[in-house]
């Protein structure tokens, strides 16, 4: 059995990165308060108390090509969504200040479908444009499968972190989703990271994996240097393919949690989608390693809590919303 005080000291010490047997044992510790509270020490000794925030917008929504298996956004589905070609820049310029108002970090505009033209490109660079010029957020994008030069203009446009989950592990992405792969994922977060941004990736745990395959996942991330990992826990949605997938417990969404963060110990392990109905009620989840969160509504469903609940949250949990 591993020394866990051992693995913790190794990891704080940058002496050590754990296999993935070691962290699949981590994933099923006898005593998940004391996983929880390894991994908080790790988070705590290289991440500090800065808690980091974004939002985000639904920037084009629905009529999707692709036919992942858990969005409501596919083609495949019909789920009631609301379905509309790309917003303009009053429309994002008006939640974007809200959140800048609100001391959120971050701002990502989010668009459906795998990739965007050039002429979309184009469109978007003006939106960040104003974005940048008048609000002080931090600008993401989460646009698809894009080219290098297409990256190249969001970076210029002042875009800093681009996003593309991987969804899942490897060996589990083809049996959700037939009409792009894993390869071609990492083939743009690389492109992003040469012109400049960070990698922000991760996926969606309870659709079908193996413990053994949330592990994949995570020492996937790792190796390809991701900087932010949005950690998703599915919501069943009437209508998709995964639409009686049956819930995960609260406390396999902690243990998985934690089992990232000590993987990947100096990343930011982001609660994302899910948050209203799996965790965001424990005050555990702010505890077992996470430093960042997806704060206000999500891309076809609500949030957990008003922008300000989150943010006094964070802060009673004794986290800093300022990054120093």
């Amino acid at each position: 059995m591993l020394n866990l005080e051992k693995i913790v000291d190794q990891i704080i010490n940058n002496a050590y990165q754990v296999t993935e047997a070691e962290a699949l044992e981590l994933l099923r510790w006898p005593d998940a308060n004391a996983l929880y509270a390894a991994a908080d020490k790790v988070r705590n000794a290289l991440c500090g108390d800065y808690f980091d925030t974004c939002s985000i917008i639904n920037a084009r929504s629905g009529r999707c090509s692709e036919d992942c298996k858990w969005c409501s956004q596919s083609h495949k589905h019909h789920t009631g969504i609301d379905e509309y070609p790309l917003i303009g820049v009053e429309e994002a310029m008006k939640l974007a200040k809200r959140n800048d108002s609100a001391g959120v970090q971050r701002y990502s505009l989010v668009t459906s479908g795998r990739t965007m033209t050039d002429a979309q490109i184009d469109q978007v660079v003006e939106i960040f444009k104003a974005l940048k010029k008048d609000t002080n957020l931090f600008l993401c994008a989460s646009m698809g499968l894009l080219t290098k030069p297409q990256l190249q203009k969001l970076y210029n446009a002042g875009v800093r972190r681009y996003h593309c989950n991987i969804e899942t592990a490897p060996s589990h992405f083809p049996n959700l989703c037939t009409t792009h792969t894993t390869a071609e994922k990492v083939q743009t977060i690389q492109w992003a990271k040469e012109v400049g941004m960070d990698a922000c990736s991760g996926g969606i745990i309870g659709m079908g994996e193996s413990e053994e395959q949330r592990v994949e996942m995570a020492c996937y991330l790792r190796s390809i240097g991701v900087h932010s990992i949005p950690l998703n826990v599915l919501m069943p949605i009437k209508g998709t393919a995964l639409e009686n997938q049956p819930p995960l417990s609260e406390e396999t969404i902690l243990r998985t949690a934690s089992m990232f963060r000590l993987v990947n110990p100096k990343a930011y392990i982001r609660m994302a989608g899910g948050r209203a109905s799996y965790w965001a009620q424990s005050d555990i989840a702010l505890k077992c390693g996470i430093n960042s969160s997806i704060v206000g509504d999500m891309l076809t469903t609500t949030g957990a809590k008003t922008i300000e609940e989150d943010m006094v949250k964070f802060k009673e949990a004794g986290y800093t919303l300022t990054e120093k």
